[in-house]
């Protein structure tokens, strides 16, 4: 027999016992008046609702199904927050405008100052000279300690991206490893006029031999632009030796190797460019006099 749409049917009610097993009191004491439901039978008695077992068939036509209520309209939508200006509290995120890397230019220092602010100017270097000589602790201190952003980019870091097929000098100086060096100059090159171009200070460090200046300097000015200041990094061969000595895996050379490399840099006496001997500094005086160093070739840059 079909019954009429209504409520699930409710657990048969015996009489003389409570409530049956798995149903709330509620289910036998129905709360305040919905709407669409009959009224509640005043004294206790329970009413039959349309369609409960044992009730008697309604007597008129079935009343209609109440209306599902209607959703309420969607909220309005407001235009994006600009970057940077949305409430506290709020997490806002977008897509931020990155200048392109150009070349970069010489810093210009206005004719009346006194001269340039080094520790405000946004510059990119080139720290040269041979393993064990400090370039890398003497960049990253330098870097860590200046009062703009600043970036520091090695060349090791770069060629140890190749993790398969690495090309290691030390094993012989062949196509493929000069392929990656020009590639992880090239690579440095693109990184640091990104960052340049967008504020940050760079400083990159590489041994560069002066006997090759095609594939070692002229590279690095060619991939970063006329701007870039070298500064060549080199103290006495005792030194050198030692701080090799202290290097592990694929960055530690022989004697032999180390002692080559420290008397082909001696080339660079007498080439203009600033030189900083660091055989009796540490790492942070080395740093101070790097500061000095760019300060003279920002207003009078070297020839090269």
């Amino acid at each position: 027999m079909q019954h009429a749409v209504g409520s699930p049917l409710p657990p048969p009610h015996q009489p003389g016992h409570g409530p049956a097993a798995g149903w709330s009191p509620a289910a036998q004491h129905p709360g305040p008046h919905q709407p669409g439901s009959p009224p509640h039978q005043p004294g206790g008695a329970p009413h039959h609702q349309p369609g409960y077992l044992g009730a008697p068939p309604p007597s008129g036509p079935v009343p209609p199904a109440p209306r599902p209520p209607v959703p309420p309209p969607p909220a309005p939508q407001h235009a994006p927050v600009p970057h940077g200006t949305a409430p506290h509290g709020t997490d806002v995120t977008g897509h931020v405008p990155l200048p392109p890397g150009g070349p970069v230019a010489m810093p210009t220092v206005p004719p009346a100052a006194p001269g340039p602010d080094l520790a405000t100017t946004t510059v990119a270097v080139l720290l040269i000279g041979p393993a064990g000589a400090g370039k890398t602790s003497v960049a990253k201190f330098w870097a860590d300690h200046r009062r703009v952003p600043t970036a520091h980019v090695s060349l090791d870091d770069v060629r140890e991206w190749v993790r398969s097929g690495f090309a290691d000098p030390q094993r012989g100086w062949n196509d493929h490893s000069e392929a990656q060096y020009r590639l992880a100059r090239r690579t440095c090159g693109f990184a640091a006029r990104n960052f340049l171009a967008n504020g940050i200070s760079c400083i990159l460090d590489d041994a560069i031999f002066p006997d090759r200046p095609v594939v070692g300097l002229g590279g690095w000015k060619r991939h970063v632009g006329p701007g870039l200041l070298p500064v060549v990094l080199l103290p006495g061969l005792e030194v050198v030796l030692e701080r090799n000595a202290q290097r592990s895996g694929n960055r530690r050379l022989t004697d032999e190797e180390v002692a080559r490399i420290h008397g082909r840099m001696a080339g660079w006496y007498g080439s203009g460019l600033p030189i900083i001997d660091n055989s009796q500094l540490d790492v942070p005086s080395t740093a101070k006099v790097l500061d000095d160093v760019l300060s003279r070739a920002i207003a009078s840059p070297p020839k090269w």
